[in-house]
């Protein structure tokens, strides 16, 4: 039986007028007029485990925040037990019976379990003091099989706990249905078994639960069904996962075809980055790094496709030297620079555009030429510690606007008033210069329009031609085919797998993505 013959009816063992836990019809949503649901939809029963894939950008978390009342559909249709419903609110949702468990927590870190509860619940029900939160927490973990402490305070608490508490207070809320999003991407794999545990023993309690995933192995060995997205449109609803076919799962993920023209031309030449064996353990909230091994030429350009969560943010931090690793070495042109600081990382040649422009890359209160100025004032460029030539500060940041088309900019005026696209391209203008040798490149078009993310791209292709090495980093699985030389991904704080841009294939990238090869 193929698979879109799987995907018809209603779940094995559903009784048969039994009305959906969840029904999604035709949903469109859009954000500043570019789309990011098109006509999507699924439907969800009863006491399933429902898994929802895609790679990231393909609608998933989107469409279930729809469910959830954080974002209004534009168009579409949704039903909550048989149900029509617009929740315009998470308050509305899971009063309607549905909760959802964000990736990013939403606890307030200086209270405790019980203190969060009491704050969710409000006036609602008989819990009007923190002694009442307390009980309802135990009495809810030890029906659902959960540990929770109710007297702990959250900033204490690890990521599996804090997600533990997250999915009691949701349904001390009255949600019976429950929305995970990426629940295991930050959990050891004990941890990520044991939550998966207790979902399929919710959903033999007669709850209904969709888990958001990458990973076909959480789908293969928990739910009963799947679906899946790319780009905002649902490629497959509710097939059933008894005998799916992982490698037709990964094509559909991936897509019939992988677009991989325009990358740079350039001959990779003498190795420009080396790193090896690197190693660092996972924090409290973020994962490991484990035995890191990749070798980056001048002229090329390595990308690494991978899940946000796997060790990205700790992959850069090493590189540009904000995080010291256990052990491992990393190489620059040749020069050891394990311990060098990211100023004399910066000197030997290194550039990086950071994954979030402002958080880390630029500031936001800054006038455009001092943004500009940032790396070189150090170095004398502008004159000495004491006397800055800001004339001169002023018509280098002229020049770079005219260079890199930065629109409706000025030297003076504040950076954190230009658009996505031109903020980028302030970040673009100031690392790209003549002395880069390895550009470290984390999602460098996320959140930029068609035609800024063309400019970046060709910013880093040119650069690139030029003899520069480049690391792109990226969740953008187009992004990373059309520049890339060579492709690897990474799962789990290790590199999965790397091939030359030939050899690769959408079962290839689609089963490591999942954590499958």
């Amino acid at each position: 039986m193929t698979i879109a013959a799987r995907a018809a009816g209603s779940p094995e063992g559903t009784p048969s007028g039994v009305p959906p836990a969840l029904e999604l019809r035709g949903v469109g949503k859009s954000f500043d007029g570019r789309p990011a649901l098109v006509d999507a939809g699924f439907s969800l029963a009863w006491g399933e485990v429902h898994a929802i894939v895609g790679e990231n950008g393909a609608g998933k978390s989107t469409l279930m925040n729809v469910a959830a009342g954080v974002y209004a559909a534009d168009q579409g249709e949704q039903a909550i037990d048989g149900v029509a419903a617009s929740p315009r609110s998470p308050m509305e949702a899971t009063a309607a019976g549905l909760g959802m468990v964000h990736q990013h927590f939403r606890l307030v870190e200086s209270f405790t379990v019980a203190e969060n509860v009491l704050l969710s619940l409000g006036r609602r029900g008989a819990v009007r003091s923190v002694a009442q939160a307390s009980a309802a927490v135990a009495a809810k973990a030890a029906e659902i099989g959960l540990p929770v402490d109710p007297a702990r305070i959250v900033s204490d608490l690890s990521t599996a706990e804090r997600q533990r508490a997250e999915i009691v207070r949701v349904l001390l809320l009255g949600a019976r249905i429950l929305v995970l999003d990426e629940p295991t991407a930050v959990l050891t794999e004990e941890e990520a078994k044991a939550l998966l545990s207790f979902v399929r023993r919710l959903a033999g309690q007669g709850h209904a639960v969709v888990l958001i995933t990458h990973k076909y192995r959480e789908v293969a060995g928990f739910c009963d069904r799947i679906t899946i997205m790319r780009h905002g449109r649902t490629v497959l609803a509710g097939a059933a996962v008894s005998g799916l076919d992982e490698a037709e799962v990964a094509r559909l993920m991936v897509g019939e075809t992988l677009a991989t023209g325009g990358r740079p031309a350039s001959i990779a030449g003498a190795v420009s980055l080396a790193v090896s064996d690197l190693t660092l353990a996972a924090g409290p909230h973020g994962q490991g790094l484990s035995s890191i091994g990749l070798e980056l030429r001048a002229g090329e350009v390595l990308g690494m496709a991978g899940v946000g969560g796997n060790g990205q943010e700790e992959l850069v931090s090493c590189l540009i030297g904000l995080t010291r690793p256990q052990s491992g070495t990393i190489l620059l042109a040749g020069r050891d620079v394990t311990e060098a600081s990211p100023r004399e990382r910066r000197r030997a040649g290194l550039r990086v555009i950071p994954s979030d422009r402002f958080d880390s890359g630029l500031i936001r209160d800054f006038a455009i030429a001092d943004n500009l100025a940032l790396s070189r004032v150090s170095e004398g460029a502008f004159g000495g510690p004491l006397f800055l030539r800001r004339a001169r500060m002023r018509q280098a940041a002229a020049e770079a606007i005219d260079a890199f088309d930065i629109r409706g900019a000025t030297p003076a005026r504040q950076t954190g008033l230009l658009s996505g696209g031109n903020a980028q391209k302030v970040l673009l203008a100031r690392e790209l210069d003549a002395t880069m040798k390895v550009l470290v490149a984390h999602s460098p078009s996320r959140g930029l329009d068609m035609k800024a993310t063309q400019f970046v791209r060709t910013a880093i292709r040119r650069a690139v031609e030029a003899g520069a090495a480049c690391l792109l980093i990226s969740e953008d699985l187009q992004e990373v085919l059309s520049l890339s030389h060579r492709v690897a991904v990474m799962n789990r704080g290790a590199v999965a797998g790397c091939r030359e841009i030939g050899e690769v294939s959408p079962e290839w990238i689609g089963a490591l993505l999942a954590g499958h090869a």
